[in-house]
């Protein structure tokens, strides 16, 4: 999942969805209430560990914090170097999963039928709204995070790709990330020098307040949506799919990224991740190229990926 939540257009929630614990991670969330506050306070570990389903939380979101430092290094490195082959995997992977959440819709009407379609128009609608510019106001961070996190929290609405469109990826999940890193570096070896490093001192203010705002909106989020999975489960999932599917035009593999222009020049290979991206260009495939089936190739491995996923889960459940 927190791989999945880096790369621009890809929903952490996917994962959730396709191997079979969405429903648990979204109903053990809303647990995070007044009355688990009230049980940690007043010294009942026993009982608030069990009534929050700690365990589960703590393995998942170890896993989200382990892949910032390791699996999407590596997804850093492939969506720099070979980003159609990247997406093409993504690609794959989310059309796997419209297949299996798709059957999870067992009644079917008209307010389903329209609540799919809605949900289809709003997921392919943001991949056509402009991208913000940077603003590091710490106000407006804390909302970045908050908007951010349905990305985990809401299947087929990409959190990395809200904050390009917010215009602050690059300050929140790659500057700031990167700022943790060297400090948890440092700190390891007793250096405190980046006390006195105003950058790194502003960059970890906004990682702060990012993650405040993460938290936050995990819970009013999570809330919101165990409503609806209780009381309107099957139109819910309709709309969950409806937002997969529009989404799947913002990891088409083919396409060309577009930067604002700014006082750099012309932009070349060397200052684009200095640049603001403002939109991209689609295209359809050169059908000879060896290239593209090198991406059919993606495609392919990411739909089994899932299945693979897919198949797990429905064994360790039985």
């Amino acid at each position: 999942m927190g791989a999945a939540n880096k790369v621009p257009g890809v929903s952490g929630g996917i994962v959730a969805l396709v191997a079979g614990f969405y429903e648990e991670f979204i109903f053990t969330l809303q647990r995070l209430n007044g009355k688990a506050f009230t049980l940690l306070f007043t010294g009942r570990f026993k009982s608030f560990w069990e009534y929050t389903n700690a365990s589960f939380l703590v393995f998942l979101f170890s896993g989200v914090i382990f892949s910032y430092f390791s699996v999407s290094l590596l997804l850093d490195h492939w969506i720099s170097n070979y980003p159609q082959h990247l997406w093409g995997a993504f690609f794959g992977m989310i059309v796997a999963s419209l297949y299996y959440i798709f059957k999870q819709i067992m009644d079917w009407d008209r307010n389903t039928a329209i609540v799919l379609c809605v949900g289809a128009l709003f997921g392919l609608g943001i991949g056509f709204v402009k991208p913000m510019g940077e603003n590091d106001h710490l106000l407006f961070v804390f909302i970045c995070g908050m908007i951010s996190i349905s990305g985990m929290t809401l299947p087929g609405l990409s959190g990395s790709f809200l904050l390009l469109i917010l215009g602050n990826y690059n300050l929140l999940l790659v500057d700031s990330v990167n700022a943790l890193f060297e400090v948890l570096t440092q700190i390891t070896r007793w250096n405190f020098h980046f006390l006195s490093d105003p950058s790194i001192v502003r960059l970890l203010k906004v990682l702060l307040f990012f993650s405040l705002g993460s938290i936050t909106g995990l819970v009013v989020l999570s809330n919101f949506l165990s409503y609806l999975l209780k009381k309107y489960h099957q139109i819910t999932i309709a709309a969950i799919v409806g937002f997969i599917f529009g989404s799947l035009r913002t990891v088409w593999p083919w396409k060309k990224t577009i930067y604002k222009q700014e006082s750099l020049g012309e932009v070349g290979l060397n200052t684009t991740e200095n640049l603001q991206i403002e939109s991209y260009s689609y295209f359809l495939p050169d059908i000879i190229s060896a290239n593209t089936w090198q991406v059919f190739g993606f495609m392919v491995l990411g739909a089994l990926i899932i299945v693979i996923l897919e198949t797990y889960a429905i064994r360790i459940n039985k």
